[in-house]
Protein backbone atom coordinates (compact mmCIF):
# COMPACT_ATOMS: atom_id res chain seq x y z
CA UNK A 1 0.00 0.00 0.00
CA UNK A 2 1.29 3.42 -0.91
CA UNK A 3 2.45 5.58 1.96
CA UNK A 4 -0.11 8.35 2.48
CA UNK A 5 2.21 10.50 4.65
CA UNK A 6 4.59 13.07 3.24
CA UNK A 7 8.23 12.86 4.43
CA UNK A 8 7.81 15.95 6.61
CA UNK A 9 4.64 14.62 8.24
CA UNK A 10 6.26 11.25 8.80
CA UNK A 11 9.28 12.91 10.46
CA UNK A 12 7.01 14.93 12.75
CA UNK A 13 5.03 11.82 13.75
CA UNK A 14 8.22 9.84 14.47
CA UNK A 15 9.67 12.72 16.50
CA UNK A 16 6.47 13.04 18.53
CA UNK A 17 6.45 9.29 19.17
CA UNK A 18 10.07 9.45 20.40
CA UNK A 19 9.26 12.30 22.77
CA UNK A 20 6.31 10.37 24.20
CA UNK A 21 8.44 7.22 24.52
CA UNK A 22 11.28 9.03 26.30
CA UNK A 23 8.86 10.80 28.66
CA UNK A 24 7.23 7.46 29.46
CA UNK A 25 10.61 5.85 30.14
CA UNK A 26 11.57 8.68 32.47
CA UNK A 27 8.35 8.36 34.45
CA UNK A 28 8.65 4.56 34.57
CA UNK A 29 12.35 4.61 35.59
CA UNK A 30 11.77 3.06 39.07
CA UNK A 31 10.27 -0.01 37.38
CA UNK A 32 12.35 0.06 34.22
CA UNK A 33 15.79 0.17 35.87
CA UNK A 34 15.43 -3.12 37.82
CA UNK A 35 14.08 -4.77 34.66
CA UNK A 36 17.05 -3.54 32.61
CA UNK A 37 19.44 -4.77 35.30
CA UNK A 38 17.70 -8.14 35.18
CA UNK A 39 18.22 -8.31 31.40
CA UNK A 40 21.86 -7.31 31.90
CA UNK A 41 22.41 -10.10 34.46
CA UNK A 42 20.56 -12.64 32.32
CA UNK A 43 22.65 -11.85 29.24
CA UNK A 44 25.96 -12.31 31.07
CA UNK A 45 24.67 -15.43 32.87
CA UNK A 46 23.40 -17.23 29.78
CA UNK A 47 26.84 -18.39 28.48
CA UNK A 48 27.53 -20.12 31.80
CA UNK A 49 24.11 -21.76 31.74
CA UNK A 50 24.72 -22.95 28.16
CA UNK A 51 28.15 -24.30 29.11
CA UNK A 52 26.68 -26.30 32.02
CA UNK A 53 24.04 -27.77 29.69
CA UNK A 54 26.75 -28.75 27.21
CA UNK A 55 28.45 -30.63 30.04
CA UNK A 56 25.35 -32.81 30.38
CA UNK A 57 23.36 -31.04 33.10
CA UNK A 58 19.65 -30.49 32.61
CA UNK A 59 18.23 -27.04 32.00
CA UNK A 60 16.67 -26.93 35.47
CA UNK A 61 19.91 -27.89 37.26
CA UNK A 62 21.94 -25.46 35.15
CA UNK A 63 19.49 -22.65 35.88
CA UNK A 64 19.55 -23.44 39.61
CA UNK A 65 23.36 -23.42 39.78
CA UNK A 66 23.60 -20.17 37.81
CA UNK A 67 21.02 -18.45 40.02
CA UNK A 68 22.76 -19.66 43.19
CA UNK A 69 25.99 -18.15 41.86
CA UNK A 70 24.24 -14.86 41.03
CA UNK A 71 22.66 -14.72 44.51
CA UNK A 72 25.98 -15.49 46.24
CA UNK A 73 27.77 -12.80 44.22
CA UNK A 74 24.98 -10.34 45.01
CA UNK A 75 25.16 -11.09 48.73
CA UNK A 76 28.94 -10.82 48.69
CA UNK A 77 28.87 -7.46 46.92
CA UNK A 78 26.19 -6.18 49.31
CA UNK A 79 28.25 -7.14 52.34
CA UNK A 80 31.46 -5.74 50.88
CA UNK A 81 29.99 -2.50 49.60
CA UNK A 82 27.45 -1.87 52.35
CA UNK A 83 29.83 -1.10 55.21
CA UNK A 84 32.28 0.78 52.99
CA UNK A 85 29.51 2.90 51.46
CA UNK A 86 28.09 3.71 54.91
CA UNK A 87 31.50 4.77 56.24
CA UNK A 88 32.22 6.73 53.06
CA UNK A 89 28.90 8.58 53.28
CA UNK A 90 29.57 9.50 56.91
CA UNK A 91 33.04 10.87 56.19
CA UNK A 92 32.10 12.47 52.84
CA UNK A 93 31.42 15.97 54.30
CA UNK A 94 34.88 15.98 55.91
CA UNK A 95 36.54 14.89 52.66
CA UNK A 96 34.65 17.56 50.73
CA UNK A 97 35.71 20.22 53.25
CA UNK A 98 39.38 19.23 52.92
CA UNK A 99 39.19 19.08 49.13
CA UNK A 100 37.56 22.53 49.01
CA UNK A 101 40.33 23.91 51.23
CA UNK A 102 43.04 22.38 49.03
CA UNK A 103 41.36 23.74 45.90
CA UNK A 104 41.19 27.19 47.48
CA UNK A 105 44.89 27.09 48.25
CA UNK A 106 45.64 26.08 44.67
CA UNK A 107 43.57 29.01 43.38
CA UNK A 108 45.43 31.41 45.67
CA UNK A 109 48.78 30.01 44.49
CA UNK A 110 47.78 30.54 40.85
CA UNK A 111 46.64 34.09 41.58
CA UNK A 112 49.90 34.88 43.39
CA UNK A 113 51.79 33.79 40.29
CA UNK A 114 49.76 36.06 38.03
CA UNK A 115 47.57 33.43 36.39
CA UNK A 116 44.33 35.26 35.68
CA UNK A 117 42.35 32.15 34.82
CA UNK A 118 42.34 31.18 38.50
CA UNK A 119 39.21 33.20 39.29
CA UNK A 120 37.33 31.62 36.41
CA UNK A 121 38.39 28.16 37.60
CA UNK A 122 37.07 28.94 41.05
CA UNK A 123 33.65 29.71 39.63
CA UNK A 124 33.22 26.81 37.22
CA UNK A 125 35.12 23.94 38.87
CA UNK A 126 34.28 22.34 42.18
CA UNK A 127 36.38 19.22 42.89
CA UNK A 128 34.31 18.45 45.99
CA UNK A 129 31.27 17.96 43.75
CA UNK A 130 33.00 14.96 42.16
CA UNK A 131 32.88 13.16 45.48
CA UNK A 132 29.18 13.94 45.77
CA UNK A 133 28.54 12.64 42.25
CA UNK A 134 30.21 9.32 43.03
CA UNK A 135 28.26 9.06 46.27
CA UNK A 136 24.97 9.65 44.42
CA UNK A 137 25.83 6.98 41.79
CA UNK A 138 26.66 4.40 44.45
CA UNK A 139 23.58 5.26 46.52
CA UNK A 140 21.39 5.05 43.41
CA UNK A 141 22.79 1.62 42.64
CA UNK A 142 22.21 0.59 46.25
CA UNK A 143 18.60 1.75 46.11
CA UNK A 144 17.99 -0.38 43.03
CA UNK A 145 19.40 -3.41 44.84
CA UNK A 146 16.55 -3.11 47.35
CA UNK A 147 14.45 -4.63 44.54
CA UNK A 148 16.81 -7.62 44.42
CA UNK A 149 13.97 -10.15 44.75
CA UNK A 150 12.19 -8.68 41.70
CA UNK A 151 15.47 -8.59 39.76
CA UNK A 152 16.35 -12.21 40.55
CA UNK A 153 12.83 -13.40 39.74
CA UNK A 154 12.96 -11.60 36.40
CA UNK A 155 16.37 -13.10 35.63
CA UNK A 156 15.00 -16.58 36.29
CA UNK A 157 12.07 -16.08 33.92
CA UNK A 158 14.31 -14.59 31.22
CA UNK A 159 16.73 -17.52 31.40
CA UNK A 160 13.85 -19.99 31.36
CA UNK A 161 12.47 -18.37 28.20
CA UNK A 162 15.83 -17.94 26.49
CA UNK A 163 15.59 -21.10 24.41
CA UNK A 164 12.36 -19.95 22.77
CA UNK A 165 13.16 -16.27 22.35
CA UNK A 166 14.60 -16.64 18.87
CA UNK A 167 11.68 -18.72 17.65
CA UNK A 168 9.20 -16.24 19.06
CA UNK A 169 11.08 -13.36 17.46
CA UNK A 170 10.98 -15.13 14.12
CA UNK A 171 7.25 -15.75 14.37
CA UNK A 172 6.65 -12.09 15.25
CA UNK A 173 8.70 -11.04 12.21
CA UNK A 174 6.45 -13.25 10.04
CA UNK A 175 9.14 -15.17 8.21
CA UNK A 176 8.07 -17.42 5.38
CA UNK A 177 10.04 -19.38 2.78
CA UNK A 178 13.33 -17.73 1.83
CA UNK A 179 12.83 -15.00 4.44
CA UNK A 180 13.45 -17.51 7.20
CA UNK A 181 17.18 -17.66 6.52
CA UNK A 182 17.49 -13.88 6.61
CA UNK A 183 15.56 -13.60 9.87
CA UNK A 184 17.53 -16.42 11.47
CA UNK A 185 20.75 -14.69 10.42
CA UNK A 186 19.54 -11.45 11.98
CA UNK A 187 18.55 -13.07 15.26
CA UNK A 188 21.69 -15.18 15.48
CA UNK A 189 24.07 -12.32 14.70
CA UNK A 190 22.34 -9.90 17.04
CA UNK A 191 21.99 -12.29 20.01
CA UNK A 192 25.47 -13.78 19.68
CA UNK A 193 27.20 -10.40 19.35
CA UNK A 194 25.29 -8.93 22.28
CA UNK A 195 25.98 -11.97 24.46
CA UNK A 196 29.68 -12.08 23.55
CA UNK A 197 30.10 -8.35 24.11
CA UNK A 198 28.38 -8.29 27.50
CA UNK A 199 30.14 -11.43 28.74
CA UNK A 200 33.62 -10.32 27.69
CA UNK A 201 33.05 -6.76 28.91
CA UNK A 202 31.93 -8.07 32.29
CA UNK A 203 35.01 -10.30 32.65
CA UNK A 204 37.33 -7.44 31.70
CA UNK A 205 35.51 -5.08 34.07
CA UNK A 206 35.90 -7.56 36.94
CA UNK A 207 39.64 -7.76 36.24
CA UNK A 208 39.80 -3.96 36.17
CA UNK A 209 38.01 -3.67 39.51
CA UNK A 210 40.24 -6.27 41.17
CA UNK A 211 43.43 -4.54 39.95
CA UNK A 212 42.23 -1.12 41.13
CA UNK A 213 41.07 -2.42 44.53
CA UNK A 214 44.36 -4.24 45.13
CA UNK A 215 46.43 -1.23 44.03
CA UNK A 216 44.48 1.18 46.25
CA UNK A 217 44.85 -1.21 49.20
CA UNK A 218 48.62 -1.44 48.68
CA UNK A 219 48.89 2.35 48.43
CA UNK A 220 46.90 2.72 51.66
CA UNK A 221 43.92 4.66 50.30
CA UNK A 222 40.71 4.49 52.31
CA UNK A 223 37.84 2.33 50.99
CA UNK A 224 39.82 0.32 48.37
CA UNK A 225 36.88 -2.05 47.81
CA UNK A 226 34.65 0.91 47.01
CA UNK A 227 37.09 2.20 44.38
CA UNK A 228 37.39 -1.29 42.90
CA UNK A 229 33.62 -1.66 42.61
CA UNK A 230 33.39 1.81 41.09
CA UNK A 231 36.09 0.96 38.54
CA UNK A 232 34.21 -2.26 37.70
CA UNK A 233 30.92 -0.45 37.11
CA UNK A 234 32.35 2.52 35.20
CA UNK A 235 34.51 0.31 32.99
CA UNK A 236 31.30 -0.31 31.04
CA UNK A 237 31.59 3.36 30.00
CA UNK A 238 34.69 3.48 27.75
CA UNK A 239 37.04 6.48 27.81
CA UNK A 240 34.88 8.69 30.03
CA UNK A 241 34.20 6.05 32.68
CA UNK A 242 37.83 5.63 33.65
CA UNK A 243 38.17 9.38 34.16
CA UNK A 244 35.04 9.56 36.32
CA UNK A 245 36.29 6.64 38.41
CA UNK A 246 39.78 8.11 38.84
CA UNK A 247 38.92 11.69 39.85
CA UNK A 248 37.44 11.01 43.34
CA UNK A 249 40.16 8.46 44.17
CA UNK A 250 42.90 10.91 43.20
CA UNK A 251 41.26 13.72 45.20
CA UNK A 252 40.93 11.46 48.24
CA UNK A 253 44.57 10.41 47.95
CA UNK A 254 45.56 14.08 47.78
CA UNK A 255 43.86 15.02 51.06
CA UNK A 256 44.55 11.73 52.85
CA UNK A 257 48.06 10.72 51.76
CA UNK A 258 49.59 13.73 50.05
CA UNK A 259 50.67 14.85 46.61
CA UNK A 260 53.09 12.00 45.85
CA UNK A 261 50.47 9.34 46.65
CA UNK A 262 47.94 11.20 44.50
CA UNK A 263 50.40 11.00 41.60
CA UNK A 264 50.83 7.27 42.28
CA UNK A 265 47.06 6.73 42.24
CA UNK A 266 46.86 8.68 38.99
CA UNK A 267 49.62 6.50 37.49
CA UNK A 268 47.73 3.34 38.48
CA UNK A 269 44.52 4.47 36.79
CA UNK A 270 46.39 5.59 33.67
CA UNK A 271 48.28 2.28 33.48
CA UNK A 272 45.10 0.24 33.97
CA UNK A 273 43.22 2.31 31.40
CA UNK A 274 46.00 1.93 28.82
CA UNK A 275 46.40 -1.79 29.49
CA UNK A 276 42.68 -2.58 29.48
CA UNK A 277 41.43 -0.04 26.95
CA UNK A 278 44.28 -0.12 24.45
CA UNK A 279 45.63 -3.67 24.68
CA UNK A 280 43.21 -6.22 26.18
CA UNK A 281 39.83 -4.98 24.93
CA UNK A 282 40.85 -4.44 21.28
CA UNK A 283 42.50 -7.88 21.25
CA UNK A 284 39.61 -9.88 22.70
CA UNK A 285 36.61 -7.76 21.74
CA UNK A 286 37.65 -6.26 18.44
CA UNK A 287 36.95 -2.73 17.24
CA UNK A 288 33.64 -3.46 15.53
CA UNK A 289 31.67 -3.10 18.77
CA UNK A 290 33.12 0.27 19.71
CA UNK A 291 31.34 3.60 20.00
CA UNK A 292 32.62 7.04 19.18
CA UNK A 293 33.60 9.20 22.15
CA UNK A 294 30.85 11.68 21.30
CA UNK A 295 28.22 8.91 21.29
CA UNK A 296 29.53 7.62 24.63
CA UNK A 297 29.24 11.07 26.19
CA UNK A 298 25.79 11.78 24.74
CA UNK A 299 24.51 8.35 25.81
CA UNK A 300 25.93 8.89 29.31
CA UNK A 301 24.06 12.20 29.67
CA UNK A 302 20.88 10.94 28.01
CA UNK A 303 20.46 7.66 29.91
CA UNK A 304 21.55 9.33 33.15
CA UNK A 305 18.80 11.91 32.68
CA UNK A 306 16.17 9.33 31.74
CA UNK A 307 16.98 6.54 34.22
CA UNK A 308 18.95 8.30 36.95
CA UNK A 309 22.44 7.38 38.29
CA UNK A 310 22.10 3.70 37.33
CA UNK A 311 21.25 4.82 33.80
CA UNK A 312 24.77 6.22 33.55
CA UNK A 313 26.18 2.77 34.29
CA UNK A 314 23.85 1.12 31.77
CA UNK A 315 24.24 3.83 29.12
CA UNK A 316 26.88 2.14 26.98
CA UNK A 317 25.41 -1.41 27.18
CA UNK A 318 22.06 0.04 26.11
CA UNK A 319 23.63 2.02 23.26
CA UNK A 320 25.72 -0.98 22.20
CA UNK A 321 22.48 -3.00 22.02
CA UNK A 322 21.03 -0.38 19.67
CA UNK A 323 24.22 -0.42 17.57
CA UNK A 324 24.20 -4.21 17.30
CA UNK A 325 20.56 -4.17 16.23
CA UNK A 326 21.36 -1.59 13.56
CA UNK A 327 24.45 -3.48 12.38
CA UNK A 328 22.49 -6.73 12.05
CA UNK A 329 20.13 -5.32 9.40
CA UNK A 330 21.55 -4.36 5.98
CA UNK A 331 19.10 -1.44 5.70
CA UNK A 332 20.33 0.18 8.94
CA UNK A 333 24.03 -0.69 8.92
CA UNK A 334 24.89 2.87 7.96
CA UNK A 335 23.31 4.12 11.18
CA UNK A 336 25.30 1.59 13.19
CA UNK A 337 28.46 2.77 11.44
CA UNK A 338 27.68 6.37 12.44
CA UNK A 339 27.57 5.32 16.10
CA UNK A 340 30.97 3.62 15.84
CA UNK A 341 34.42 5.18 16.17
CA UNK A 342 36.05 7.02 13.27
CA UNK A 343 38.16 4.01 12.27
CA UNK A 344 35.23 1.52 12.59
Amino acid sequence: MKDSFAPTSRAIIVSAALVILIAGMKQAAPLLVPFLLAIFIAVISFPLMSWLQQKGLSKGVSLTLVMLLVVLIGIGLTLLIGSSLTDFSQTLPEYQRKITAEWGQAIVWLQDHGISVAEQLKGIADPAAAMGLISSILKGFGNVLTNSFLIILTVIFILMETAGVTKKALVMRGEEGDGQTVNEDFSQVFVEKLRDYMSMKTIISIITGLIVALAMWLIGLDFPILWGVLAFMLNFVPNIGSIIAAVPAVLLALVQLGFSSALLVTAVYVAVNVLIGSVIEPKYMGKGLGLSTLVVFVSLVFWGWVLGPVGMLLSVPLTITVKLALDSEPETQWLGHLLGPADD
